[in-house]
């Protein structure tokens, strides 16, 4: 994709749903006071301190804010992938994708800055309402009316039908030996991380409240339960990550041979690699080779003609040759 396209079809509408998000909170937090009800659709203010309906509203905040802020980090980082690694310009796809990060990057502002998601939006009227929620969360699922059309419109480029390259493990020694050097680099920077981050927690908490057992178990476990989750699906992210780029610098050096080991059997055919894959330079050397032995191969060919046909010519006697 071009720049352009990037502008258009991944940072406006990332931006744009963010934005609207957070004017729509801001703007409720000044007007709304109590319930209001405008038909089917009612209005009230509710923070909400846990994610998705109020759900794990009752965890320790070290656990809660802390996991729930970090898994969207995780989620910021995971759709530049998809975003990069997308085969196809499908922009429904790529513009349903940014729609649902914003709406979801606006309640992890809330949980960062405030502790709490700001609600205020409803359907029903004063005796039965729906849980609450706002326009982030409807904005996603706008997200995911994109995605879904982008899917069934654009799927066939992004899974091909003729696929020769159906494994992803197609040179499995250098494949296993980078994905294995990735997750060392991780897992390095995981108990770097993790170290530092403990040991500073720990260190404050003493500053603060003494050297109590109780206080230390309170902040510190759940502290160490949310590191490992998420210290591990960050482990599991780069496992596919580096299995995905070890594909794209595996798979141009496997077609180039197979391209070579049919050039020596006398079929010719053009060498064409997959859009995002390293090593594209190989397309122009197959093309250049094949046009020089293209070229050679005729005239090897008359030459042996000629060759054969002088070798056929019997010798014929002089005096016969004068008749």
């Amino acid at each position: 994709m071009t720049k352009r396209h990037w502008l258009f079809f991944v940072y406006a509408p990332l931006f744009i749903t963010w934005f609207v998000d957070r004017i729509s909170k801001m703007a409720a937090e000044e007007i709304i006071s109590g319930v209001k009800f405008f038909g089917p659709i009612g209005f009230l203010m509710h923070h909400n301190s846990g994610i998705m309906l109020g759900l794990f509203s009752n965890l320790p905040p070290v656990l809660r804010v802390v996991s729930l802020s970090t898994g969207g980090a995780f989620l910021v980082l995971i759709f530049f992938s998809i975003q990069y690694l997308l085969p196809s310009k499908s922009f429904p796809l790529r513009a349903g994708l940014a729609i649902l990060l914003g709406g979801i990057l606006g309640n992890v502002f809330d949980r960062i800055i405030y502790g709490y998601v700001v609600d205020f939006i409803v359907f029903g009227n004063l005796q039965m309402t729906s849980p609450a929620f706002n326009l982030a969360d409807a904005l996603q699922w706008v997200g995911y009316g994109f995605i879904m059309y982008g899917l069934v419109k654009d799927g066939k480029n992004i899974w091909p039908e003729n696929n020769n390259r159906k494994s992803f493990f197609i040179n499995s020694q250098y494949q296993l030996k980078y994905v294995r050097l990735l997750l060392l680099f991780g897992l390095a920077f995981a108990i770097v991380a993790g170290t530092y981050s403990y040991t500073y927690m720990r260190i404050t908490i003493m500053e603060l409240a003494g050297h109590q057992a109780e206080i230390e178990n309170r902040f510190l476990i759940p502290f160490i339960l949310t590191f490992l989750i998420v210290s591990g699906i960050f482990i599991i992210f780069l496992f596919f990550i580096g299995l995905i780029f070890s594909h794209r610098a595996a798979g141009p050096i496997y077609a180039f041979e197979k391209f070579l080991e049919d050039l020596t059997q006398g079929k010719m055919r053009p060498l064409k690699l997959r859009g995002g894959d390293d090593f594209t330079h190989l397309e122009e050397v197959a093309e250049s080779l094949t046009k020089k032995l293209s070229a050679y191969l005729p005239q090897a060919q008359q030459s042996q003609s000629e060759a054969s046909a002088e070798t056929d010519i019997p010798d014929l006697p002089i005096g016969k040759i004068k008749e």
